[in-house]
């Protein structure tokens, strides 16, 4: 089997599910590994993952999606926010818009990642004038610092095993 890997990772929880994805399939062979590029990937598989951005994938991913035609795709990606698979289907189904029909989506993968310290602060002063509605991002931020972790990489192994290839 021939793969390719193409994402975007703005905090490095993304790339962690790249870099899994590659070592996953080590005895394949990756034609490519690394963010959108808009030449012509000759690969059966292209597994494509995103950093979510206001419930979608940034607009690179996005551009990149669109350009995909009759094309395998698996998609992966990571949210600040999580705890619910119901909340990931939803941001999974969202960026399945900028797909093309001609292209099978053959499996997806989310889980929550890490944020940058500067949303905590940002949030902490936003709670002084509103706890009840902030302290609970608060808690969010704190639990997601350590995500991805070693539960989220078996559910993507277990994930990548039941994906029909």
């Amino acid at each position: 089997m021939k793969y390719a890997i193409v994402y975007s990772s703005k905090t490095g929880n993304t790339a962690q599910l790249a870099n899994y994805i590659r070592d996953f399939y080590i005895d394949e062979e990756c034609v490519y590994f690394g963010h959108p590029n808009y030449d012509e990937i000759k690969a059966d598989i292209i597994f494509v993952g995103f950093w979510t951005d206001k419930g979608v994938c940034d607009e690179s991913v996005q551009t990149f999606l669109k350009s995909l035609h009759q094309q395998k795709i698996f998609l992966f990606g990571t949210a600040g926010f999580g705890g619910s698979q119901a909340y990931f289907e939803a941001i999974l189904n969202r960026n399945k818009a900028f797909i093309d029909e001609s292209n099978l989506v053959v499996g997806t993968y989310m889980c929550q990642g890490k944020m940058p310290i500067a949303v905590k602060r940002r949030y902490q002063e936003l709670a002084k004038k509103d706890p009840q509605k902030f302290n609970p991002m608060i808690e969010n931020f704190d639990h997601a610092l350590s995500h991805p972790d070693l539960k989220d990489f078996q559910s993507l192994s277990e994930t990548l095993k039941s994906t029909p290839i």
